[in-house]
């Protein structure tokens, strides 16, 4: 749906990462789908989002539609 194309995040929100697949663009690696991150910035159109992989930290940046509120 469009509001979910258009959707606006926060830095410092709590998202979770969940896979649109009728949209392919700015899709994470698959290895990180439904785990739970927090918006760091909004980069062009897509978010950087952190998310702990283990013990690392890693910056994921995706496309609002893979994302949802917690």
């Amino acid at each position: 749906s469009l509001s979910k194309y258009y959707a606006e995040y926060k830095p410092g929100e709590k998202v979770v990462l969940k896979a649109e697949p009728a949209v392919q663009k700015g899709l994470f690696h698959l290895r990180f789908y439904g785990k739970t991150g927090i918006v760091v910035k909004k980069q062009g159109k897509c978010y950087a989002v952190q998310i702990t992989d283990g013990k690392t930290p890693k910056t994921i940046i995706t496309h609002p539609i893979h994302l949802r509120r917690l």
